[in-house]
């Protein structure tokens, strides 16, 4: 997720109107509590395309593509997932975070020990004459030993 918090991406979406972003590329007409259209992502004559906007989603009933308006954009406009939040929160006027911030709770670290234990564990382990199948394995896919 490109180091975006959950809560970053959070905000986005409440700042953005998924009917104005998708109206912008798809012709919406209202239909009671929802938006319909004809789907950007295939091609169709019968409105199969809808938006919801208490959700902050759109689903196609005719070739199931469906999101939030991350989704919706990086399917339209073919982005990854981190050109889609850097377009949508300059658009929300929601500032992006220029550097990731060490975990200030001790997280990484931890992991990191943690990665490392099990490591080692793994790398005594396939030494051990119990490890005899797992080294024939590595040694069919052409695994150098060091």
């Amino acid at each position: 997720m490109a180091g975006y918090s959950p809560q970053l991406l959070d905000e986005i979406r409440s700042r953005l109107d998924i009917v104005e972003l998708v109206g912008q590329f798809v012709n919406l007409k209202r239909a009671g509590q929802h938006w319909k259209g004809l789907c950007p992502f295939h091609a169709e004559k019968t409105p199969s395309f809808t938006v919801n906007p208490k959700r902050g989603i759109f689903h196609c009933f005719g070739c199931h593509a469906g999101g939030d308006a991350f989704g919706f954009l990086m399917r339209h406009d073919r982005l990854g997932f981190p050109e889609a939040v850097r377009a949508l929160a300059e658009r929300a006027g929601v500032p992006l975070p220029t550097t990731r911030e060490p975990e200030a709770d001790g997280t990484f670290e931890t992991l990191r020990r943690i990665m490392a234990l099990a490591s080692e564990f793994y790398s005594r382990s396939l030494w051990q004459p119990e490890g005899a199948k797992a080294r024939e394995y590595l040694d069919t896919r052409g695994v150098d030993p060091e």
